[in-house]
This record gives structure tokens, C-alpha cells and sequence, in this order.
């Protein structure tokens, strides 16, 4: 590892020096030392090497907690993604000079937050500007699982249509049904504007009702399984937290009309996947529409042979624009860290 772009000066304090002083507070005019664990596209990389002089991972993978820890000697920020676990014990582990660390990701269910702030990091995340790609995704998935999409590429790419038939994939529709959005965050609220396209009337459950203005028309459910009820297709959009993991469990996936259909663009922990297997299996649920699974890429191994499970592999946020957007945001923050300043994405 080569630490670049740093040096000291006996006027000033070097920035590893702050480590008393609370983030955000003060600043140094000392250049931040960075190092991106992460592999990004090498426009988003570009970013950080450009501002910060940073040093990066190389290897095409993510990596061991052994070979971040090293990486991140003599470092002042590091720049991670949903893939480097940062549990307590690694967090612990962190050297002295990581002042702050920078997620290039909304959730932070791969961080040990309590941790991070215990030690005086700062943390920010990319929330708001990877909503609009998100939300475009849940209504592919939506659509994709009604209308039967991967047993329709199978017929085209295996050569087994037989030409058009009246009965051929009969599916659902989408427009005018009912939706359920569990977590009406920012990225759920942007999928209710979408089905409102499609005259869809939007439920929704949270922990707290929204305000009128930020509800749109759509109608709150205090409690989920009233929500799930009437729920013609459920959009699961809430974060991981020890309270909503495994929420749409058997018990849940219950109280959903008989064909529903789920997608999650969450994260995959929140589904019992045990429970929407079978629920698949037996035509309680018609299809589901996964971009995100419990122990990614390690994922349940039904949901790989399923022609009612309309897969991707965590896509929600992968267009150009959108990473380069969350670089950019990522750069401002440590661009702001150093100078004092904090920005509203600042988790800790």
C-alpha cells in the first residue's frame, strides 16, 4: 500500500492529530489521506484520485477484514461499500488515524454504527441521489414478476416458443392494482409516483405516519398485516434494522391476498426466505420480483430455479449517472469533514 498526496508541517497539525477533537468541529488544511476499498468503475475511482490522491483496492474483489485493516494504516477516511463489513470487532481494529468513514451506499447494515461512534468516526452514506434509479428498478421487478418475464426470455432464448397462443404466460396486471410499500422513505415514496402513473392506489406502512404532503393521497396502515391485506403487490423499501428482519415472515405473508405478488429492493434479510419459497411453491404468492437476497451472492437456492422468482443481482442503483452522482457526494463529504463542515447525509 502507498500512502499518497500526505505530508505534515510543524505550523499546523497533521490531520491524524485531531483525534481528541470531536469530527466535525474542527478543520486542518492538511491533505486528507483516502484510501478506497471498494472496486468502482473507474470513473467513480477517478474521483477520489483526482481530489484526494487516493490510494485503492486493486485486487477486483472486495476485501478480508485482515487486508482492509492493513490498507487502512496511516489512513485519515476510508471508502467503503455494502461488502466490507465493518463489525465491531473490525472497527476496534481500525487504526487511530481514521477519522471518518464514507459509504458508498443509503444502508448501513454492513457497519457497526454504535461502534463507529464509540470510536469518534464520522459516517456518511448516498442517500437521495441513487432514489430515482431505485425506484425505476422496484417497478421492473414488479412488472417483470407479473408478466411472467424469465419464463418468456427462456422461450425466446431456448428456442421453445411455439408461436403466439391465447393462453401463453397469462400473468397479471399492473395497472390499477393496489400497492404496499413497506418503508415509505424517500425511495418509497418515489416508487408510489411511479404507480400513481399507473392509476395504482399507494398503502403504505412506517413506524410513523407521513406528513400529508409528503403522503401524496397514499393511505397509512398503523399496523402491517392491515397494510398486507390489501396489498395486490408489496414493494418492500424499509431498512435493515433488528426490527424489520425477517418481518415478512409465514405469519405476514399470511395476510397477503391469495397471489400476490412481493418485491424487495431493500435488503434481503428482511424476507424469510424459508417462508416466500413456499409460499411460491403453493401459489400463495404468485411471483416475486428480488434484486436483493439474504447472504448476497450466497443466496437461497431456490430462488435460482424458480420461474416465478424474477431475479437481479443487487442492480437497484446501477446506472452510470447514479454512481457517479453517489462518488461525487461521497468526495463532497470528505471535501466537508476536513474543512468542519457536515452535510445531512452524516450518519455519525
Amino acid at each position: 500500500m502507498t500512502e499518497t498526496n500526505a505530508h505534515t508541517t510543524e505550523s499546523r497539525p497533521s490531520f491524524s492529530d485531531l483525534a481528541g477533537t470531536k469530527p466535525g468541529e474542527a478543520q486542518t488544511s492538511d491533505p486528507l489521506r483516502v484510501y478506497v476499498a471498494s472496486v468502482f468503475p473507474d470513473s467513480v475511482l477517478n474521483l477520489f484520485i483526482e481530489r484526494f490522491g487516493a490510494g485503492a483496492n486493486h485486487t477486483g474483489r472486495p476485501l478480508s477484514s485482515t487486508e482492509l485493516l492493513a490498507a487502512a494504516q496511516g489512513m485519515n477516511a476510508l471508502v467503503i461499500t455494502a461488502p466490507d463489513h465493518l463489525d465491531r470487532a473490525v472497527v476496534n481494529q481500525l487504526p487511530s488515524s481514521v477519522r471518518v468513514i464514507a459509504t458508498y451506499s443509503v444502508g448501513t447494515d454492513h457497519i457497526d454504527i454504535e461502534a463507529v461512534h464509540a470510536r469518534g468516526i464520522a459516517l456518511f452514506s448516498t442517500p437521495d441521489v441513487l432514489t430515482e434509479s431505485c425506484a425505476d428498478i422496484a417497478i421492473l421487478l414488479m412488472l417483470g414478476a407479473a408478466r411472467r418475464v424469465i419464463e418468456g426470455v427462456d422461450l425466446i432464448r431456448g428456442g421453445k416458443w411455439g408461436g403466439w397462443s391465447p393462453c401463453q404466460l397469462l400473468g397479471q396486471d399492473f395497472h390499477g392494482r393496489r400497492l404496499g410499500i413497506l418503508g415509505m422513505g424517500r425511495i418509497g415514496r418515489a416508487v408510489a409516483v411511479r404507480a400513481r402513473g399507473f392509476g395504482m392506489p399507494v398503502h403504505y406502512h412506517n413506524r410513523h405516519r407521513l406528513d400529508p404532503t409528503l403522503e401524496a393521497g397514499a393511505t397509512f396502515h398503523p399496523q402491517l398485516n392491515e397494510m398486507l391485506e390489501i396489498s395486490d403487490f408489496l414493494c418492500i423499501a424499509c431498512p435493515s434494522r433488528p426490527e424489520t428482519r425477517g418481518m415478512i415472515d409465514a405469519r405476514a405473508i399470511a395476510h397477503l391476498p391469495h397471489g400476490a405478488i412481493v418485491a424487495n429492493i431493500a435488503r434481503g434479510d428482511i424476507i424469510d426466505d424459508a417462508a416466500l419459497v413456499e409460499a411460491l411453491e403453493s401459489g400463495a404468492v404468485a411471483a416475486a420480483g428480488l434484486d436483493v437476497f439474504a447472504g448476497e451472492p450466497d443466496i437461497h437456492p431456490a430462488y435460482r430455479t424458480m420461474p416465478n422468482v424474477f431475479g437481479l443481482p443487487h442492480t437497484g442503483s446501477s446506472t452510470l449517472e447514479t454512481r457517479l452522482a453517489m462518488g461525487r457526494l461521497l468526495c463532497d463529504s470528505l471535501t466537508a469533514f476536513q474543512a468542519g463542515r457536515s452535510l445531512p447525509n452524516r450518519v455519525c
